[in-house]
């Protein structure tokens, strides 16, 4: 374990713990950095900052994860040290949050007319306070016995291909970046290998001020984990990585801490706030 993780989602989106047990649990851990990065909402960043301050060996990062639209796939892009009390963010994220639930509302009864059954209410109570998405439909159809793990649903159901898919309301990646820019942030583009030219993307995006890419990541093999790295040396970006962790059963995800990134990439993360008086 490097002591490094700059992605993680609470209760705020679509993680099972508060921001607060998230920051208890990293301290155990012994991780020295972490990046609270919920999908579209900055709820989380204020108490997770107070729990923090009961650990001074644990340095917190706020971030948010923004989730974009490209017809051959999906990019998302992470904001690091970002001006979470900006009115001008919060409104462009409410905005999302709220098509986050129009969404489950069309998953939910797509998977109905496919002899799938959910309640949409156990949805919203399985989300709690936090921004509706597919985990949480996920985790109700998991509760059903339709699925045997999350990775099912996504694959056979409600993935991009699935047939009980629907999309939202999304901005393009360029325009993510900008926000983050605007925003005071550190704009880094997650897991590229969701998209299926990670390398156009990159070149797209640094064009537009990106600073950063996620080049350890949970699913990535190896040979990804080069390819990123030499994008990142080839358009001097900073090679930032994370777990993506949500802390819910049965999805096979690793866990908090469990991705081997380097603390320099969190260093340089918090050199480049320091020069922009975000630290």
């Amino acid at each position: 374990m490097s002591g490094v993780d700059l992605h993680i989602h609470s209760t705020a989106s679509d993680g099972k713990y508060p921001p607060e047990e998230i920051v208890r649990k990293a301290a155990a851990l012994g991780l020295r950095y972490i990046a609270l990065a919920d999908h579209d909402s900055v709820d989380g960043i204020p108490p997770a900052i107070k729990a923090a301050r009961a650990f001074p060996r644990l340095t917190f990062i706020p971030g948010v994860e923004i989730s974009t639209d490209v017809p051959e796939g999906e990019i998302h892009v992470l904001g690091y040290f970002i001006d979470y009390s900006s009115k001008s963010l919060a409104d462009t994220l409410k905005r999302f949050r709220t098509s986050r639930e129009g969404r489950a509302r069309g998953m939910v009864a797509r998977l109905g007319e496919l002899g799938l059954p959910v309640d949409f209410e156990r949805v919203r109570e399985i989300a709690g306070d936090g921004a509706i998405g597919r985990p949480h439909v996920a985790q109700a159809m998991l509760e059903k016995g339709y699925i045997k793990n999350f990775k099912e649903a996504f694959d056979k159901y409600i993935g991009r291909d699935g047939p009980a898919y629907v999309e939202r309301d999304k901005m393009t990646p360029e325009e993510a970046v900008a926000l983050v820019l605007r925003s005071g942030g550190i704009p880094v583009l997650a897991h590229p290998f969701t998209s299926k030219d990670p390398a156009r993307w990159v070149n797209t995006l640094k064009a537009a001020g990106l600073v950063g890419i996620e080049a350890y990541y949970k699913d990535n093999t190896s040979q990804n984990t080069r390819s990123m790295l030499a994008l990142a040396g080839k358009y001097g970006l900073i090679a930032t990585g994370g777990s993506d962790f949500h802390g819910i059963e049965n999805s096979g995800e690793v866990g908090l801490g469990g991705v081997d990134v380097p603390l320099s990439a969190a260093r340089r993360l918090v050199k480049i706030a320091f020069s922009k008086g975000r630290v």
